[in-house]
Protein backbone atom coordinates (compact mmCIF):
# COMPACT_ATOMS: atom_id res chain seq x y z
CA UNK A 1 0.00 0.00 0.00
CA UNK A 2 1.27 3.46 -0.85
CA UNK A 3 1.58 5.67 2.21
CA UNK A 4 2.46 9.29 1.34
CA UNK A 5 2.49 12.13 3.78
CA UNK A 6 1.75 15.77 2.98
CA UNK A 7 5.43 16.63 3.30
CA UNK A 8 6.25 13.96 0.69
CA UNK A 9 3.74 15.43 -1.74
CA UNK A 10 4.90 19.05 -1.55
CA UNK A 11 8.03 18.60 -3.71
CA UNK A 12 6.07 16.52 -6.22
CA UNK A 13 3.34 19.13 -6.49
CA UNK A 14 5.90 21.92 -6.74
CA UNK A 15 7.66 20.14 -9.62
CA UNK A 16 4.38 19.40 -11.40
CA UNK A 17 3.32 23.06 -11.18
CA UNK A 18 6.73 24.19 -12.40
CA UNK A 19 6.50 21.90 -15.44
CA UNK A 20 2.96 23.07 -16.13
CA UNK A 21 4.01 26.72 -16.05
CA UNK A 22 6.88 26.05 -18.44
CA UNK A 23 5.12 23.75 -20.89
CA UNK A 24 1.70 25.42 -20.93
CA UNK A 25 2.71 29.07 -20.56
CA UNK A 26 0.67 30.25 -23.55
CA UNK A 27 -2.46 28.48 -22.34
CA UNK A 28 -2.06 29.88 -18.82
CA UNK A 29 -1.57 33.41 -20.16
CA UNK A 30 -4.71 33.06 -22.29
CA UNK A 31 -6.62 31.88 -19.24
CA UNK A 32 -5.32 34.83 -17.21
CA UNK A 33 -6.27 37.35 -19.93
CA UNK A 34 -9.75 35.84 -20.23
CA UNK A 35 -10.21 36.17 -16.47
CA UNK A 36 -9.10 39.82 -16.60
CA UNK A 37 -11.58 40.51 -19.41
CA UNK A 38 -14.36 38.87 -17.41
CA UNK A 39 -13.59 41.03 -14.38
CA UNK A 40 -13.52 44.18 -16.52
CA UNK A 41 -16.83 43.25 -18.16
CA UNK A 42 -18.47 42.58 -14.79
CA UNK A 43 -17.24 45.95 -13.52
CA UNK A 44 -18.55 47.74 -16.64
CA UNK A 45 -21.94 46.06 -16.29
CA UNK A 46 -22.15 47.02 -12.61
CA UNK A 47 -21.24 50.63 -13.40
CA UNK A 48 -23.70 50.72 -16.30
CA UNK A 49 -26.66 49.59 -14.23
CA UNK A 50 -26.90 53.01 -12.60
CA UNK A 51 -26.33 55.04 -15.75
CA UNK A 52 -28.78 56.48 -18.24
CA UNK A 53 -29.93 54.26 -21.10
CA UNK A 54 -28.91 55.30 -24.61
CA UNK A 55 -30.25 54.32 -27.98
CA UNK A 56 -28.63 51.96 -30.46
CA UNK A 57 -27.96 54.80 -32.93
CA UNK A 58 -26.02 56.78 -30.33
CA UNK A 59 -23.73 53.82 -29.72
CA UNK A 60 -23.05 53.24 -33.41
CA UNK A 61 -22.33 56.94 -33.89
CA UNK A 62 -19.47 56.57 -31.39
CA UNK A 63 -18.04 53.68 -33.42
CA UNK A 64 -18.04 55.78 -36.60
CA UNK A 65 -15.85 58.51 -35.11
Amino acid sequence: MLNLQVEDLKPLLREALHELLIQERSWILDLFYEAMEDVAMAKAIAEGKDSENVGRDEIFELFER
